[in-house]
């Protein structure tokens, strides 16, 4: 039978995996019994952690948040994880750098040898490229990670594209980042009645959490939601092109920001892509390297013969 501590540490291991563990399920996980379990919950309360317990047919366990931040038990693929993410925060988000950096210090020196080897190889061979600091605040992120993990409702002041302000309340369902260092919201919007996809970025001040609220089936497949919500619906200049090469060939060569794509055949597919002018529109498509031909709208025709033209001048 395992020691006290040894099943002190696989019990909070096993719990910081899930939200909610019913009593029984977690000691056959385990493999103690009920009373055993009520022991080592007691005995990691003593210690500092914050588990809540609910009674009854269906009672179980679940960390909560208390007063301070008690140790975490990581894997080693998480703890490389988290090394690596530390570093990459440093020059991702406003504010943050030196505090990644005290972070990323206190983790190097608990790791054992061989994991300080792998996270000390990555970084000795990655370079990170300055660009202009995101706008995003890490703790706005925070809190809407907490929100969409909790089912908790959300209320934002949001500007959109045209910088007109609203103020929001949301039912918070995913995070999505894409690869031009955006952070986006996929939300149940309660006001509009419908899905949206909100820019972190333009969430002004700090947003509160609410109510708990019970999850709505999402809209179908959430990535391909958000492709095609930051990448085609909004903008005045929308279009399909037919493209040759597959799918499957392309999307490894293009940013999901570009466009959305969909299989037409073994050698073609179809995408479709949104800008604010017809030249940023053209751009995208040429962003694929390949032979292009115009699916719809025929009123865009025009606006390629015109962009063809000066391109001609250029090389004439």
């Amino acid at each position: 039978m395992l020691d006290t501590s040894t099943r002190l540490l696989r019990l909070l291991s096993v719990l910081q995996s899930r939200r909610f563990w019913a009593g029984t399920d977690l000691a056959q996980r385990l493999e103690i019994t009920p009373r055993t379990l009520r022991r080592d919950i007691d005995r990691l309360r003593s210690l500092g952690y914050v588990v809540d317990a609910a009674a009854g047919p269906g009672g179980g366990y679940q960390l909560g948040q208390g007063s301070a931040l008690p140790p975490l038990l990581l894997n080693d693929d998480e703890a490389v994880a988290i090394a690596v993410s530390l570093r990459s925060a440093v020059d991702a988000f406003v504010g943050m750098g030196q505090t990644a950096v005290s972070v990323l210090g206190k983790l190097n020196q608990l790791m054992p040898a061989r994991l300080r080897k792998r996270v000390g190889a990555l970084q000795a061979v990655t370079l990170s490229v300055i660009r202009a600091p995101s706008a995003v605040n890490p703790e706005t992120l925070a809190t809407l990670a907490a929100a969409c993990w909790d089912h908790q409702e959300v209320t934002l002041r949001y500007r959109d594209r045209l910088g007109r302000a609203t103020t929001r309340i949301v039912q918070p369902l995913k995070l999505a980042h894409t690869g031009n260092r955006r952070w986006y919201l996929v939300a149940w919007d309660l006001s509009r009645d419908a899905w949206r996809t909100l820019r972190v970025d333009r969430i002004e001040g700090s947003p509160t959490s609410g109510a708990l609220f019970t999850p709505r089936p999402p809209p179908g497949d959430v990535a391909q939601y958000v492709a095609e919500a930051i990448s085609y619906g909004p903008y005045p200049y929308r279009a399909k092109f037919k493209l040759a090469g597959s799918a499957t060939a392309i999307a490894e060569r293009i940013p999901p920001w570009v466009g959305v794509l969909e299989p037409l055949d073994e050698s073609h597919c179809v995408l479709s892509v949104g800008a604010e002018t017809p030249e940023a529109l053209i751009f995208q498509v040429l962003l694929c390297g390949v032979d292009f031909e115009l699916d719809q709208p025929e009123d865009l025709r025009p606006h390629l013969l015109e962009i063809a033209a000066r391109l001609n001048r250029v090389i004439s």
